[in-house]
């Protein structure tokens, strides 16, 4: 385990020691990197990847270097992170969690990994009582309370040889957001075609009092055992637990390309499935918003 935090820095002390303790037994070599900033936990790894790939190209005449190493990257202060199709995800240190886990894996099918994290996280956070469960997952990416944005989710992929190595970037709002909308919402500037931002809420609307090290604690050791899961057995063990948080079941919904229809759940490789004027469609790729009214539940 390593860490590259200053303590006198730090709003919150981060339990890495304990998450490192709780993870290592199942993915050796596992490692935890606090780091005070960075541009984006998700860019960071990606850096990383390329760095070392480049690396092993050059010594390939030595033998088959090992892949990049499985670790858990938390910043407590994004200044440049990332979200789906452009979005940009603003941090302070405190007052949001943001990390990134990156890992090489080889599932048979990648189709759903998103969701499947998401599973992780809304069990994760749910209340021991939240029966119909509290927490919703917006197809594909984006974890909801209460109608509003409480965090998202950008998997990226990168190739080492003939394996891949992937990075799975995590953002919960802690505190409550200083607007209303949530920063991984808001669209790349002039963008007409990206669906305004949503309103935001967070961990403490939900558990007061809780802070980034107890969301961190949290969540942290099942996420890498879910995907662990997804590895060996893909999305299937979890599209029942995300069918039950489906925040689109029934819904709605205008696909980017202006396409309205109904949304009817998820098929047993993730996809949307849209009831529409003109038949069902699986959609795996366009973006989804939910309708502003006339939602028939």
């Amino acid at each position: 385990m390593s860490t590259a935090t200053d303590p006198l820095r730090s709003p919150v002390r981060l339990p890495a020691e304990a998450i490192w303790q709780a993870v290592v037994p199942h993915l050796p070599g596992f490692t935890v990197e606090v780091l005070p900033q960075v541009d984006s936990t998700n860019s960071e790894l990606m850096r990383r990847c390329r760095a070392a790939s480049l690396a092993a190209l050059s010594a390939s005449a030595l033998g088959s270097p090992e892949p990049p190493e499985a670790i858990l990257l938390v910043a407590e202060h994004q200044n440049a992170g990332r979200g789906r199709l452009g979005r940009q995800w603003q941090s302070q240190a405190g007052a949001s969690l943001t990390f990134s886990l990156g890992l090489p894996l080889q599932p048979a099918n990648w189709s759903g990994l998103s969701l499947a994290v998401g599973v992780s996280l809304a069990e994760s956070l749910e209340p021991a009582n939240g029966k119909p469960p509290t927490l919703q997952l917006k197809w594909p990416n984006d974890l909801w309370l209460g109608q509003r944005k409480l965090g998202g989710i950008l998997v990226e992929t990168a190739n080492w040889g003939d394996q891949r190595y992937v990075v799975i970037g995590v953002g919960l709002n802690v505190t409550a957001p200083e607007q209303d909308f949530s920063a991984a919402s808001s669209p790349p500037d002039g963008d007409p075609q990206t669906p305004p931002p949503m309103a935001a809420t967070s961990l403490q609307a939900l558990w007061p009092g809780v802070d980034a090290a107890w969301a961190l604690q949290a969540v942290a050791a099942p996420l890498v055992q879910a995907v662990l899961d997804f590895e060996r057995e893909g999305f299937a063990p979890f599209r029942a637990r995300f069918a039950a948080r489906d925040a689109l079941a029934g819904r709605l919904v205008r696909l980017s390309d202006g396409t309205e229809g109904t949304a009817c759940g998820v098929g047993a490789h993730g996809a949307l499935s849209v009831q529409t004027q003109s038949g069902r469609q699986e959609i795996s790729s366009l973006e989804v918003s939910v309708r502003p009214a006339e939602h028939p539940r």
